[in-house]
Order: structure tokens, then C-alpha cells, then sequence
């Protein structure tokens, strides 16, 4: 069964950090783009990074720009985004995804879909 699990998300105070993992089962994340997108109560999904298969390029919203960073490890077939520096702002549910359908990685169209994983910022 091909599936995509996200987990990490918690409750960080302002200014801390948290580490997303992305673990892929039935498929081999490294022949992939991956994606991470969030969205906000009342707000759109929003793209926030995304890796591609290949090269490893890494491409990340303006919004989170030199606080994430977004990573791969192939041995444990998993990926992950750092979040250093967080903002009450970037309160969301994140979602993986991975194998991109189109030529936009942070335009969201893709294949397989975590469940989503909570972070909320606040003190």
C-alpha cells in the first residue's frame, strides 16, 4: 500500500523550533519531488517548500525563507522540513506531499497526501 505519513507538528513558543518528518511506505521518496504545504483556519493551503528529485534543488515561500529548511534522507526514506525561528504566523496544519503532478512544486498538485500534523505557535 502506497502511503504518505507526516508527523512532528506540537505546541512552540515563539522563536522556538520544530523538525516535520515526512515517512513514505510502498515507494522510494528519493525518485520523488516532495512538497510541504500548510494551511491556516480560514486561509488557503499555501505552499511552503519542496525538493526536487532531481539535483535536490530546494525551493521555499517567501514567508519562510532562511528560517525553514526542507531535506531528505534516503536511508530512511523520509523527509523533513526544519522550522527554526517560528512565528505565530506560521500556526498551521502542515501536509507532505510527494510525486508531483504538474511543474510547479509549490502549486500543490500532487499525488499522494499526508494526514496532516498540527503546529501551533504560541506562547
Amino acid at each position: 500500500q502506497l502511503q504518505v505519513v507526516d508527523a512532528g507538528g506540537d505546541l512552540v513558543q515563539p522563536g522556538g523550533s520544530l523538525r516535520l518528518s515526512c515517512r513514505a511506505s510502498g515507494f522510494t521518496l528519493a525518485y520523488y519531488t516532495i512538497g510541504w504545504f500548510r494551511q491556516a483556519p480560514g486561509k488557503e493551503r499555501e505552499g511552503v517548500s519542496c525538493i526536487w528529485s532531481r539535483g535536490g534543488t530546494a525551493n521555499y515561500a517567501d514567508s519562510v525563507k532562511g528560517r525553514f529548511t526542507i531535506s531528505r534522507d534516503t536511508a530512511r526514506n523520509t523527509a523533513y522540513l526544519q522550522m527554526d525561528s517560528l512565528k505565530p504566523e506560521d500556526t498551521a496544519i502542515y501536509y507532505c506531499a510527494v510525486e508531483l503532478l504538474s511543474t510547479n512544486c509549490l502549486g500543490g498538485s500532487y499525488r499522494y497526501w499526508g494526514q496532516g500534523t498540527q503546529v501551533t505557535v504560541s506562547s
